[in-house]
């Protein structure tokens, strides 16, 4: 209707006169952005169109909220907000001989400093024009700017403030991921001296101090030195920061750091940590193949230790020509620095149908019903994510050359290929210890973070993160007394032990260390790779077979005794996630990958592992509970390292381990799971275990079990918690005596008591974002028991997740998937057909049961 008027452009500009006069009756709703208020001036809040887009974005006045053209009409008809900052970026062509090869031009340089730059554009042809102007609604007046003279005062500071503001991923405090990193202002024109420097892959040291660690390679000159007090505060002499007051060179990479996926990188005149789009061209100047290079634990690059680099070349398809794919689901997403595992993941995701259906299927719906806030709401963030791979409109073909010609001698059109999902991965790593930092995460574990969040986030009456879940039998059975006890849980993954003692090339494999021993002992490089060949068959029969239950305690006997653990499934799910236990822990605890290849099959039938309950014959153990020992004296408690490792193995993080062995009294493995199951929501739950004092072990070891004090107090580590999230302390004590001391019930508590305490916002991002979890703790057990899709257990593959690198600390992630017919790889921003699938490397894979 009036949708063709409202968006015809400048027919509706006002007299300069008659600029104040207008903007009046808004001036109440303009506001100046405040240190804290987050300005979204460069990406829509419901699709991933910026001021590049031919609509450009819409910033609101008052929420600094940024909107596409297909958007904002949404945002006014909801807040009745009139008045927005319209900002556009033109790329147009220059006028030849104008500017002499210069950078290019802006009409304002204040404008859209945080935006990125085409770099396939040649800048000796084309140049960016940023345009910027008021808009009022609902009758579309338009005011350019800059109109200091005619403006009021306020609007004028408003714009001023708006243009100027920071990233919204900026970080608030110094371990959150949400600083954004920029681009360095020298990336694109520094200078590299042809000194013939060439770096090697390892043996580093400063070249004026001889250190080893913290050193920084100058990328204009390629000298090696250390560093000091900057980027990650490690030790050193400051020698390269001496260099640059020296000699002016900005630039540094930091040695050992450097990956596929990039490097850390400092800039001495900017004083901060920044990009360098152009990393790999800069490193190459000094004989530096980023595809060779792997960061790893203590620093040193995986070539010092092993060669891995086929590894990399096998799972990326590297020296293989891939056709790239473009169209609706073959969109990429940007890394946003070791965000690879976030990526892979929400490619597998949103190619399940289920997932379309809720996020993309229920677009207009999410989006009319979001918050005032869309940029902080689930299911809105997902929905656009959903929409941006799926939809098409960021993955289109390159324009052929004739047409590509014609169209810049008007204005150039960019073409999205490519989404960056830093809002999302900023919403939904927030509040969490890992994802919301900048370092590399387990793809296994992003994954059941995000199921939770979906949990908690119904979009409808089905939830998707449904097809993934499935009931797990577990039989434990007592040696001596032969008694046995059956149990069920909830689970979203299948986790399959790796047999290596199954290797089929097990001489190779001998062969090959013998030579790798000899090439280290004669510093010598080492020979080529052998990976242990493991058949999928061993390693489900290895998942099958019984386990030992370390330090099993007997119901029946009152005792310890010797105990065995076999899991078979009760339902088998729609969608069936394998994760290959490639990762372990090495006698330093420090964490470390098999690196292994498994004839995965593409058919699999699991219907042999279908639960049959408690069997005729068979006598329960008694359902008593054990002892909780608590000792006289903690310190002189020995730690069951090997339930530690036990339950580390399952994905836990390390000190609730050692917390979980330590308050149960070393009753063995099993009884430690039974305690992280019970406070996985603590938030000190991945906090290192602090030992309290002699003479302090009876209240810590009954704050730990949730019991109560002798005055029928609630324990006062947990009032704490809940009065540093900025509730009164008499609320917090009513709370925790209301709920028999369980936090998160207490939290729940206070919220649906809003009459007793106004909500407050800390608080509030804690429940609705507080995680650290592990599939167990979703399970419902509501009258109506967990939801499951129980059906046959013959499943078909149709995509994995493979790694690359030592450990989970390091490395990357690829996706590949099974679309329309053919394998397709997702590499980030890169999706090509894939032509060698390697579906013996992967990680996790994800199967489609096969209908009956």
């Amino acid at each position: 209707m009036q949708r063709a008027a409202l968006f015809s452009g400048g027919d509706a500009q006002m007299a300069a006169g008659d600029l104040g006069e207008l903007l009046v009756p808004y001036m109440p709703t303009i506001r100046v952005p405040k240190s804290g208020d987050r300005v979204y001036k460069t990406e829509c809040a419901f699709s991933y169109d910026s001021p590049d887009s031919e609509g450009g974005l819409y910033v609101c006045m008052n929420t600094f909220l940024g909107f596409g053209r297909e958007h904002i009409e949404r945002h006014y008809r909801k807040t009745g907000q009139c008045v927005y900052l319209h900002l556009k970026r033109h790329v147009i062509e220059k006028v030849p001989g104008a500017s002499g090869g210069a950078l290019p031009k802006r009409r304002n340089a204040k404008l859209f400093l945080d935006l990125e730059t085409n770099s396939d554009l040649n800048s000796d042809d084309f140049e960016y024009e940023d345009e910027a102007k008021l808009v009022i609604f609902p009758d579309h007046y338009e005011i350019s700017l800059p109109n200091i003279e005619e403006l009021p005062a306020l609007v004028t500071i408003a714009c001023d403030a708006l243009l100027s503001a920071k990233s919204p991923y900026r970080k608030q405090d110094p371990d959150s991921w949400e600083e954004e990193l920029q681009a360095s202002k020298h990336a694109k024109t520094l200078v590299q001296l042809d000194n013939g420097v060439r770096i090697p892959p390892s043996g580093w040291k400063c070249s004026k101090c001889d250190l080893r660690d913290n050193l920084w390679l100058n990328l204009t000159d390629g000298s090696v030195l250390c560093g000091k007090w900057f980027f990650d505060g490690s030790g050193g002499n400051g020698h390269a920061v001496e260099h640059y007051k020296e000699t002016g060179y900005p630039l540094a990479v930091k040695l050992g750091t450097i990956t596929p996926d990039g490097a850390d990188v400092y800039s001495f005149d900017e004083e901060e940590p920044v990009l360098d789009p152009h990393i790999a061209k800069h490193l190459a100047h000094f004989g530096i193949d980023m595809l060779q290079m792997q960061v790893t634990e203590n620093g040193l690059t995986d070539n010092d230790i092993k060669p891995r680099v086929s590894e990399w070349e096998v799972i990326q398809e590297a020296g293989v020509k891939l056709k790239p794919m473009y169209g609706p689901g073959y969109t990429g997403l940007k890394n946003l620095g070791n965000s690879c595992y976030l990526n892979a993941v929400m490619q597998a995701i949103f190619s399940i149908p289920e997932f379309q259906r809720a996020y993309v299927g229920n677009l207009p719906r999410i989006f009319d019903y979001s918050p005032l806030d869309p940029t902080q709401d689930f299911n809105t963030q997902m929905a656009k994510l959903g929409h941006g791979l799926l939809s098409g409109q960021y993955s289109k073909p390159p324009m052929k050359s004739e047409l590509i010609e014609q169209v810049m001698k008007e204005e150039h059109k960019p073409q999205h290929n490519g989404i960056s999902p830093r809002m999302f991965k900023a919403f939904i790593s927030k509040g969490h210890p890992e994802f919301s930092s900048n370092r590399q995460q387990d793809a296994q574990e992003f994954f059941l973070h995000l199921i939770n969040l979906v949990e908690r986030n119904p979009v409808g009456s089905e939830n998707p993160s449904d097809v993934f879940r499935f009931l797990v039998e577990e039989r434990t059975q007592c040696c001596q007394s032969r008694k046995v006890r059956y149990a069920e849980r909830v689970d979203y993954i299948m986790q399959l032990p790796v047999a290596m003692e199954a290797a089929t090339n097990k001489d190779e494999l001998i062969a090959y260390e013998l030579k790798r021993r000899e090439a280290e002992a004669a510093r010598r490089p080492p020979p080529e790779l052998v990976r242990a060949k493991i058949p999928f068959s061993a390693c489900l029969q290895a998942f099958s077979e019984p386990s030992n239950v370390e330090d099993f305690w007997s119901s029946a006997l009152q005792a310890k005794s010797a105990g065995v653990k076999t899991s078979r499934f009760a339902s088998f799910p729609e969608y069936l996630v394998v994760q290959i236990k490639k990762f372990t822990f090495g006698l330093d605890w420090i964490p470390k990958k098999l690196d292994v290849s498994i004839d995965m099959p593409d058919f699999l039938d699991i219907s042999h592992l279908r639960a049959r309950g408690l069997q005729p014959g068979e006598e329960e153990l008694p359902d008593i509970a054990p002892p909780i020992i608590i000792p006289d004296d903690p310190k002189a408690l020995d730690m069951d390292d090997s339930s530690v490792m036990q339950l580390a193995e399952m994905g836990f993080p390390l000190e609730a381990c050692r917390k979980a062995v330590y308050y149960t009294g070393n009753l063995g493995a099993e009884v430690a799971f039974n305690w992280i199951i019970a406070h996985m929501e603590d938030p000190d739950f991945a906090e290192p275990l602090v030992i309290p004092a002699f003479g302090e072990a009876a209240s810590s070891g009954a704050a730990a079990f949730g019991g109560v004090g002798l005055d029928n107090q609630p324990p006062e580590e947990m009032v704490a918690i809940i009065i540093s999230m900025g509730f009164q302390r008499d609320l917090a004590i009513q709370a925790l005596k209301a709920t028999n001391n369980n936090l998160e019930r207490a939290l729940e508590w206070i919220f649906s008591h809003p009459e007793l305490e106004g909500e407050s916002e800390p608080a509030l991002d804690m429940m609705n974002m507080a995680n650290n979890t592990n599939a167990n703790v979703l399970a419902e057990t509501g009258s109506e028991g967990p939801r499951i899709k129980d059906g046959s257990g013959r499943y078909e593959l149709f995509g994995f997740i493979s790694h690359m690198g030592t450990s989970t600390m390091s490395g990357h992630y690829v996706c590949h998937l099974k679309k329309e017919g053919r394998w397709v790889i997702y590499n980030d921003l890169r999706v090509c057909a894939s032509e060698r699938p390697p579906k013996d490397l992967g990680y996790i894979y994800f199967y489609h049961r096969i209908p009956s």
